[in-house]
């Protein structure tokens, strides 16, 4: 055991490291492919839509998280525009405080900046319509993003929604030693989900991205 706990330890303070010198830019945030920026927030946008309204069994708009927010570059063109209140969670301090510049006045909405990593992140609970976890799970070990899912769950409001939106692999999970993550395929996301508990209202594949980067699916959770 005392292996895994070294091991999981240096999975993440590697991660963190990594990102502490990524330049603090929607470039730095999406690795060199910015150009895809506007696809995917516009991908998302039709994806979020689709759950969002006043009438029944519809999620309401007053108040999103954005975890693994960096910059704020998420936030900005996607959750501010579309909810009152936007939070967002992030385990690099120069990203958020980039994010109070870059946001602009739409930062008038934000309520909370929280630096911390999502292993060890507790959400309030039944505060979020909506939870967008983008590009970020692969930091997080299988049985911390389970832990995580569930604490995501306890913090929704009536008819609220977990997003998971990421990379996935072809078959079996794939490390990427840059940056300390994993690329899991489609099959072992939908196992850590519904280990989590909570069950796939919705699923798509992101279209018009770059041949050569992985899969990008959106998932919406309840």
């Amino acid at each position: 055991m005392g292996d895994i706990a070294e091991d999981e330890t240096t999975f993440y303070s590697n991660a963190e490291v990594y990102w502490k010198e990524v330049p603090p830019t929607v470039d730095g945030m999406l690795g060199g492919y910015s150009s895809i920026s506007s696809i995917d927030i516009n991908g998302s946008k039709a994806f979020l839509k689709k759950f969002l309204g006043e009438e029944e069994g519809k999620t309401s708009t007053g108040c999103a998280l954005d975890c693994g927010a960096g910059i704020g570059r998420i936030a900005k063109r996607l959750l501010l525009p579309l909810f009152g209140t936007v939070d967002l969670v992030d385990v690099t301090q120069g990203f958020l405080d980039k994010a109070r510049v870059y946001l602009g006045e739409d930062g008038k909405k934000v309520g909370n900046y929280i630096c911390e990593g999502l292993q060890d992140f507790v959400p309030a609970s039944g505060r979020y319509d909506v939870i967008w976890i983008q590009w970020v799970i692969g930091h997080l070990t299988d049985d911390h993003l389970v832990e995580f899912l569930r604490r995501c769950q306890k913090a929704l409001r009536p008819n609220g929604l977990i997003i998971i939106k990421d990379n996935v692999s072809f078959e079996g999970v794939v490390p990427d030693e840059v940056d300390s993550s994993v690329c899991r395929d489609l099959k072992t996301v939908h196992g850590l989900v519904h280990s989590a508990g909570l069950r796939i209202l919705h699923e798509e594949q992101q279209k018009n991205f770059p041949k050569e980067i992985y899969q990008v699916h959106s998932l919406a959770l309840r």
